[in-house]
Protein backbone atom coordinates (compact mmCIF):
# COMPACT_ATOMS: atom_id res chain seq x y z
CA UNK A 1 0.00 0.00 0.00
CA UNK A 2 1.06 3.58 -0.58
CA UNK A 3 1.19 6.27 2.05
CA UNK A 4 -2.05 7.25 3.79
CA UNK A 5 -2.83 10.95 4.19
CA UNK A 6 -5.02 11.86 7.16
CA UNK A 7 -6.49 15.36 7.41
CA UNK A 8 -7.97 16.68 10.66
CA UNK A 9 -10.57 19.41 11.04
CA UNK A 10 -11.60 21.62 13.99
CA UNK A 11 -11.69 19.61 17.26
CA UNK A 12 -10.01 16.65 15.54
CA UNK A 13 -7.08 18.91 14.59
CA UNK A 14 -6.88 20.15 18.18
CA UNK A 15 -6.85 16.58 19.51
CA UNK A 16 -4.12 15.55 17.05
CA UNK A 17 -2.12 18.76 17.43
CA UNK A 18 -1.89 19.04 13.65
CA UNK A 19 -4.01 19.57 10.56
CA UNK A 20 -2.69 16.60 8.60
CA UNK A 21 -0.15 13.83 8.55
CA UNK A 22 1.17 11.22 6.16
CA UNK A 23 1.37 7.64 7.41
CA UNK A 24 4.28 5.72 5.94
CA UNK A 25 3.48 2.70 3.75
CA UNK A 26 4.44 0.01 6.26
CA UNK A 27 1.94 1.26 8.86
CA UNK A 28 -0.59 2.34 6.21
CA UNK A 29 -0.80 -1.27 5.03
CA UNK A 30 -2.53 -2.15 8.31
CA UNK A 31 -4.93 0.82 8.20
CA UNK A 32 -7.24 -0.46 5.48
CA UNK A 33 -10.62 0.26 7.10
CA UNK A 34 -12.27 3.14 8.95
CA UNK A 35 -12.24 0.99 12.10
CA UNK A 36 -8.49 0.39 11.86
CA UNK A 37 -7.86 4.11 11.36
CA UNK A 38 -10.18 4.93 14.30
CA UNK A 39 -8.32 2.50 16.60
CA UNK A 40 -4.94 3.84 15.47
CA UNK A 41 -5.94 7.45 16.12
CA UNK A 42 -7.31 6.71 19.57
CA UNK A 43 -4.16 4.75 20.43
CA UNK A 44 -1.94 7.54 19.12
CA UNK A 45 -3.79 10.61 20.42
CA UNK A 46 -5.65 9.24 23.44
CA UNK A 47 -8.77 10.42 25.23
CA UNK A 48 -9.09 13.75 23.40
CA UNK A 49 -9.31 11.98 20.03
CA UNK A 50 -11.60 9.30 21.47
CA UNK A 51 -14.06 12.04 22.51
CA UNK A 52 -14.00 13.55 19.02
CA UNK A 53 -14.47 10.20 17.30
CA UNK A 54 -17.28 9.11 19.62
CA UNK A 55 -19.64 11.39 17.66
CA UNK A 56 -17.50 12.44 14.73
CA UNK A 57 -17.16 10.83 11.32
CA UNK A 58 -14.74 10.20 8.49
CA UNK A 59 -14.80 11.41 4.91
CA UNK A 60 -13.73 8.58 2.60
CA UNK A 61 -13.74 9.15 -1.16
CA UNK A 62 -16.06 12.13 -0.70
CA UNK A 63 -18.59 10.16 1.35
CA UNK A 64 -19.18 10.70 5.08
CA UNK A 65 -18.88 7.40 6.92
CA UNK A 66 -19.10 6.01 10.44
CA UNK A 67 -18.96 2.43 9.16
CA UNK A 68 -15.90 0.76 10.68
CA UNK A 69 -15.82 -1.82 7.86
CA UNK A 70 -15.61 0.78 5.08
CA UNK A 71 -12.35 0.44 3.12
CA UNK A 72 -9.92 3.36 3.16
CA UNK A 73 -8.00 4.50 0.09
CA UNK A 74 -5.01 6.83 0.03
CA UNK A 75 -6.61 9.58 2.11
CA UNK A 76 -9.18 10.05 4.85
CA UNK A 77 -10.52 13.15 6.60
CA UNK A 78 -11.40 13.16 10.29
CA UNK A 79 -14.50 15.26 10.92
CA UNK A 80 -15.64 16.33 14.38
CA UNK A 81 -19.31 16.36 15.28
CA UNK A 82 -21.04 19.38 13.78
CA UNK A 83 -23.66 21.46 15.53
CA UNK A 84 -26.94 21.71 13.68
CA UNK A 85 -29.53 24.34 13.89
Amino acid sequence: MAELTIRYFAAAAEAAGREDEVIEPTLAASLTTVGAVRAHLIDRYGAAMARVLANGSFLVDGVVSRDDSRPVGRSIDVLPPFAGG
